[in-house]
Formats: C-alpha cells, structure tokens, sequence
C-alpha cells in the first residue's frame, strides 16, 4: 500500500528547507559586515532629536551627529546643560560653514538643501508623558518630523531595593523605559506613513544581564531592551523595511553615573570603563549602518551568550571569579555617603 504525505506536510518541510538556509544565509551575512564595513549613510538635513542631550553621552552624540550636518532637536530636563550642548552644537556648525566658504566650494552644501544647519534646545522631563507629548508636537511645530530619533535619557538611584524609596524606583522606571513608549508613539506615526526613520534605543548591559544591588536600573534596562525588540518586531511584520532599529548596549561608561563601580582588581586591566567617546563612536558606526544591535566592548556578546545557555549556579560561580556579583556595592556606598553628607550640610 503506498503512503502519501498529505500537501500542507510537503509545504511545511519545503519552508523548514528555505528557512534553514535563510538562517545560515543571515550569519554569511553578518560574517561578511565583520570583515567588510558597510558604508555609512548620510544623516545631512535630517532632523535628529536626542533625549538627554544635556551631558554624557547624549550631548557627545549631539557633537558627532552635527559633525555630520545634522539637524538637531536636545531634549533635557537641565536646561542649562542642554543649552551648553546647543552652543557646542552651533560652534560645529560655524565651523563647517566657515571650512566651506574658505574653499569657495558651495556645492559641498548641497546634501542640505534648502535647510540651514540648526539646533534647536526644548526642556523636557521624559518621565513625564504629558511633557513628552506637548514638546512633541512643539517640535513638529517648530522644526518639522523626526527622522532619527534617540532615546538615550536615563538615571540610576543607587540604593540597595530595600533602601530605595518608592518614588525614586518609580522614576527610574518612567525615565530609563516608560519614556522609550512615549518618544516613540510621539515621532513612529509619521515614520509609519512615510516608511523612513531610524529609533535608537541606548540601553545597557545591564539590560541583557543583571548584577546585585540596582534592581530597578537593571529592570528599567531589560525592560528598554524588551520594547526594542518587540517593536522591531512589528516592524518587521508591518514590512516597514525603510525604519531602522539599533539597540546600543555598551559596558561601564566612565561618564560618572557610576563612578566607585568596582570589579576583581586582577580583571580590570582587562575591562576597564568605557571611554565615553569611544562608546559613541561605535555606536556612531552601527546607526549609520543600520546595525540592529551594538555592544561594547564585544566581550559583551559572549557574556551575553553564556548567560543565556549557562545554569544559573554557573553563572553565579562566573559572577563571582570577575568580581561582577557585587561590583555596584561600592558605586551604592558612595551614594550614600554623599546624601548623608548633604542632609549633615543641609541641617536634616
């Protein structure tokens, strides 16, 4: 008696077929971009807005972007610091035009055309949706739609859980991830429409794997890197090819935010704190390449790697050689330090 494979069986092994060398594909792919960068694309005349432009890395992704004729719309809380961001921002301005005026070469301009190079400065508390949707729509008032927008705001509170008041958990919570949600249903609508974009989300690595003593940074974090990928997803799914994604998850930044961190001395040579202008560079690069994902250093992947297929008692065994397990203890003790002084001072 013979035996037929009924047709949807045939159709879901044909598709297992494509999609298994689809897969294999992908990593020629990736193994192709490691050994042959791609080109960068052209940011001139596109309006670029930065959340937490006021210091660290989002005033020196403001400096490269605008060393790229960007557009550029700063977000932060601290006016003055945004403002300090506005004027660097102007002098590299002045600078580009001054270069192009001495070598009479007008035409080098033409990548903007009929828009001059400006900045533009907006106080805004992102943890704050209503803030965020009214300087939204001052934004589009003012400047125009955002074509790369940069959700890069975040704080840390640095207390043990226990410790931590509630509001400060639920602030951390609103700026490092609830802020990702409004930003994004505040500029994605128009991206929609016009199948153009780029959403950039600057997370940690920290979202990707956790350590002991800052629950709610670490939750914020993962939960910033969840939305990511998710609306990546849909993106996907809408088949809105022309908005691009990139998650930046960098290592310790040496910009101060965690300044007393501490990992085994014997390690540290080997992973010191990032530079903040090396960080921004490499993620610099994987924006104008529409790189989905960069982490810095690229250790990172591994650990990330490792963590996933790793059981947990391995992992803390790993912690605990790097000194990672409890690295956040002595950035917290120094917080602490600090707001006891400061009520000491203040007479509380």
């Amino acid at each position: 008696m013979k035996l037929s494979v009924p047709l949807p069986s045939m159709n879901i092994v044909a598709e297992f077929f494509v999609v298994a060398f689809k897969v294999l594909w992908a990593f020629v792919l990736s193994a192709v971009k490691w050994m042959v960068r791609p080109q960068e694309k052209s940011v001139a005349g596109q309006i670029c807005l930065i959340t937490g432009a006021g210091s660290g890395l989002g005033r020196l992704f403001a400096l490269e972007f605008a060393r790229r004729r960007a557009l550029l719309v700063l977000w932060d809380i601290n006016s003055q610091g945004n403002e300090e961001t506005a004027e660097m921002v102007r002098k590299i301005y002045r600078e580009i035009e001054a270069s192009h005026a001495q070598k009479g070469a007008e035409d080098a301009l033409e990548e903007v055309p009929r828009r001059k190079l400006q900045v533009s400065s907006y106080t805004c508390d992102v943890g704050k949706r209503e803030n965020v949707y009214a300087a939204a729509e001052l934004v589009r008032r003012e400047v125009g739609e955002i074509d790369v927008l940069i959700n890069n705001a975040g704080v840390v509170s640095g207390h043990h859980l226990l410790e931590c008041p509630d509001d400060l958990i639920e602030r951390t919570m609103m700026v490092n991830c609830h802020a990702h949600f409004w930003t994004t249903k505040a500029f994605l609508p128009k991206m929609l429409e016009m199948n153009h974009g780029h959403i950039v989300t600057v997370a940690s690595s920290l979202g990707l794997f956790s350590t002991a003593g800052i629950e709610d940074y670490c939750a914020s974090k993962f939960g910033a890197v969840g939305f990511h990928e998710s609306l990546s997803h849909e993106l996907k799914a809408a088949e809105k090819d022309g908005i691009k994604m990139t998650l930046v998850c960098p290592y310790l930044v040496d910009t101060g935010m965690f300044r007393g961190c501490r990992i085994r001395k014997e390690i540290e040579p080997f992973l010191p704190p990032l530079k903040p202008e090396y960080c921004v560079k490499q993620a610099i690069k994987a924006i104008l390449t529409d790189q989905p994902m960069i982490c810095t250093p690229r250790l990172m992947y591994m650990v990330t790697f490792m963590k996933s297929i790793l059981p947990f008692e391995a992992v803390v065994c790993m912690y605990r050689f790097l000194g990672a397990d409890k690295c956040m203890y002595p950035f917290i003790a120094q917080r602490k330090q600090a707001m006891n002084n400061n009520e000491a001072k203040n007479g509380i």
